[in-house]
């Protein structure tokens, strides 16, 4: 009996706790509606409780478990502006209220650091600096950031071989290494490893790509000639608990992401990124018998800590390492034939490792240390050419940034950099090539900047700097920027004249001196390359009632001196080097045209019209591999009541002047135009799980089956060569060509289909 009393007593008690814990709260209901048509999926939170819900495919939604008290309660949605209100919530009294959402202009405020180093809205920057979130590359989904820009204006990831697939990114028509490529600011890829840069970084766990057409050697130094491709990462503390991203292909690519964010403490949060790419699957649709898309397993591993301090200046670091196997070539290759001549191929292992971090001072939080370094070690066979190479980047950067008299921001900087290179070739040899000499180069350098708020519509930008190569001497590199914006700043012209500079290390940055096909010549000492660089660039916001339209136009023109380019064309057997005997000239325009309608449809295009032209010893030619005209687009549709969006992405290309091996090859001397277009559907399911499948090159466009000049004898044992080198035309060999792969100006890979899961969880 007193057992049983006890037991009444206790359910008592539990019933009268849970009732007077539901009666302590309420609820929050309504409709959700953009232009009075409803809006699912629309995100409702209370963050001091941590209480959120979504609105469903009618726009209606319920948030329950409000306890008593004063709230903020926000509301947000892809493309729409976030809204907040404060709701004044009574024990189990629920509230009934309809939100209406208007369309977001936060993409014209965002704030953007890449142009100056000082963060800045996009807007207010004195320097053009173009955005890409998450959200555009998800339109698109690809295994790495290399593939992922194809669809940007003005910039096109450039193919270099064939057989291993390897790359580089032109800006503007300028070849990769005038590329510079930063991860949250630090200079991170090397002239070695341009295309392991923007490989096996996991994109859950980038926030934005930042970019700079045109010379930024004034802040960023030696190779920020054509401009700099800033990818930054998300702070661990914006970090989602737990995201996975896994898609594949019908040609069997396979590419997962997974990124999570962890506490070690109070103070302490972590986001750690990991990313797996395989492709095992040899396919040679055009039967050349060489692989028409390289055979690849790369491995990364990506960790930032954040530590949070109570006078909130910044304290992180990150490191990030890669491992890859890639291998292209003969359909019937194996591990063991790697080096011989007996079946061709070339294989690549790639161990590199990154760390980066960023700190100020408590005690003056505008003076900031920045530091990064990494290590490359490559491992390659092109045929029987081995190619063994190690290459370690120190860099150190302090800068200190304080208003002036009101109207000026000034910011002081110094940076070193340390480079070590070793190869296996006579790059780093000296004498009769026995005796090995790494090449190590110190620059430090110095620079200021100067941002002149003239008034409240024009802006002024002044800044120099001024570094000591070790090997070459005393660089400097000046550079004027102007904004003027309307007062409703709706509207600007920004116009910026600046140098840049290049130090140029042949072996580190052009493959095709590696295959094996042609041996390689220099002329004279290279001198570093100078270039001065004009832009003119106006945008213009149109903001309607129920969209936004944004025109952004460029003009550009660079002059170059002193630059150092390949001789193809002179001996077929041959690479020659030399300083140019005059000049070359890159100049052009772009457009852009961004649309957001109210149906849900999104608009984004852009168009690049450009030449780009070498002037040796007075007689101008054309750039190889470059396109006079590029177009991309990208199409996104919601159909807001099924929750499905569709995405149509695209580019086209004009003709480009390709390498030939003389007057005999039968090759054509220009690409045909071509386009390269994609198909996306996404269902969103619930909260945490999205559904995306598609189709990749819809118009399954390749180029000509013979860009690789005589597959059939990569080791060219049936060409005959004359005492001096030259190929003689046979009866087997009536064109005179040697085998050579460099005829490549885009992809083998044609039509497939692909099928991905994304699985969310926020806390």
């Amino acid at each position: 009996m007193k057992l049983n009393f006890i037991k009444l007593f206790f359910g008592l008690i539990l019933i009268l706790v849970r009732f007077d814990a539901y009666a302590q709260t309420t609820s929050l209901q309504g409709k959700i509606t953009f232009n009075n048509i409803s809006e699912p999926f629309v995100n409702v939170f209370i963050k001091d409780l941590s209480l959120g819900t979504s609105s469903d495919v009618d726009g209606v939604y319920l948030l329950e478990g409000i306890t008593q008290g004063k709230r903020t309660v926000e509301v947000s949605a892809i493309g729409f502006k976030t809204q907040k209100y404060e709701f004044t919530f009574k024990e189990g009294v629920p509230k009934y209220f309809n939100f209406n959402l208007e369309v977001s202009d936060d993409h014209l405020k965002e704030i953007v650091i890449s142009g100056t180093l000082v963060p800045v809205s996009k807007l207010e920057s004195p320097v053009a600096v173009e955005v890409y979130t998450k959200q555009f590359f998800k339109k698109n989904p690809t295994p790495s950031i290399f593939e992922a820009i194809q669809n940007i204006n003005g910039i096109r990831p450039q193919l270099n071989c064939n057989v291993c697939n390897t790359g580089d990114i032109q800006i503007n028509g300028l070849e990769g290494p005038y590329t510079f490529v930063l991860i949250d600011g630090m200079p991170i890829v090397s002239g070695l490893s341009t295309v392991y840069g923007f490989t096996g970084i996991p994109q859950s766990l980038i926030q934005k790509i930042e970019i700079v057409k045109g010379s930024a050697s004034t802040i960023y130094g030696s190779e920020a000639v054509g401009g700099i491709i800033n990818i930054i990462t998300k702070k661990p503390i914006n970090g989602l608990s737990l995201s996975l991203d896994s898609f594949g292909s019908s040609w069997g690519e396979l590419n997962s992401d997974i990124g999570l964010h962890y506490d070690l403490g109070p103070k302490l949060q972590g986001l750690l990124g990991i990313n797996h790419f395989v492709y095992q699957n040899p396919i040679d649709n055009n039967g050349d018998g060489f692989t028409d898309l390289t055979l690849q397993n790369r491995f990364s591993l990506f960790n930032k800590i954040d530590f949070l301090r109570d006078d909130k200046p910044i304290f992180n670091f990150a490191v990030r390492y890669v491992y890859e196997d890639r291998w292209g070539g003969e359909i019937n290759w194996k591990p063991s034939d790697r080096g011989s001549d007996l079946i061709y191929a070339e294989s690549i292992y790639t161990n590199r490792w990154e760390t980066f971090g960023t700190y100020t001072l408590p005690s003056a939080p505008d003076l900031k240390i920045q530091f990064s370094g990494n290590g490359h070690a490559q491992n390659s066979y092109y045929g029987v050419v081995p190619y063994k190479a190690d290459q370690y980047i120190g860099f150190g950067q302090i800068t200190w940034n304080t208003p002036f008299r009101d109207k000026h921001l000034v910011l002081i900087g110094g940076a070193y950099r340390y480079t070590y290179y070793d190869d296996n070739t006579f790059a780093t040899m000296i004498g009769d090539g026995v005796k090995n000499n790494p090449s190590t180069i110190h620059l430090p350098g110095i620079f200021l900047q100067d941002e002149i708020n003239l008034n409240t519509q024009h802006k002024l930008l002044l800044g120099i700097r001024y570094d000591y190569n070790s090997i070459h001497g005393n660089v400097f590199s000046p550079r004027v920027n102007y904004k003027w914006s309307s007062k409703d700043k709706n509207e600007s012209i920004r116009i910026s004249l600046g140098n840049g500079f290049r130090v140029a290390n042949v072996f580190t940055e052009d493959h095709a001196a590696l295959t094996g096909a042609r041996s390689v010549e220099f002329n004279d000492d290279l001198k570093p390359e100078t270039s001065w660089n004009t832009n003119f660039n106006y945008v213009k916001n149109i903001i309607l009632k129920k969209s936004i339209l944004t025109l952004d136009g460029s003009f550009f023109y660079n002059y170059f001196s002193n630059r150092i380019l390949p001789d193809y064309e002179s001996n077929p057997n041959k690479i020659i080097y030399s300083n140019l005997d005059g000049n070359s000239v890159s100049k052009g325009i772009s457009y852009n045209v961004d649309f957001m309608f109210q149906n849900g449809l999104i608009l984004q295009a852009g168009a690049t019209l450009m030449d780009v032209s070498i002037i040796d010893k007075k007689i101008m030619t054309r750039q190889l591999l470059t396109e006079r005209f590029s177009g991309v687009w990208t199409i996104t549709y919601r159909l807001k009541p099924l929750g499905l969006t569709i995405d149509y992405t695209g580019n086209v290309f004009g003709p480009m002047r390709l390498p030939l091996l003389g007057p005999l090859d039968p090759r054509d001397q220009y690409s045909p135009w071509f386009s390269v277009q994609n198909l996306q559907f996404t269902k969103k399911t619930g909260k945490i799980l999205e559904l995306y499948l598609g189709v990749k090159n819809l118009l399954n466009f390749t180029p000509p089956s013979n860009s690789i000049a005589r597959a059939f004898d990569p080791f060219d044992k049936e060409v005959q060569f004359d005492s001096r080198g030259n190929v003689i035309p046979t009866n087997n060999n009536p064109n005179g060509l040697t085998f050579d792969p460099s005829y490549v100006f885009a992809s083998n890979q044609g039509i497939r289909l692909f099928l991905g899961l994304n699985f969310t969880i926020i806390d």
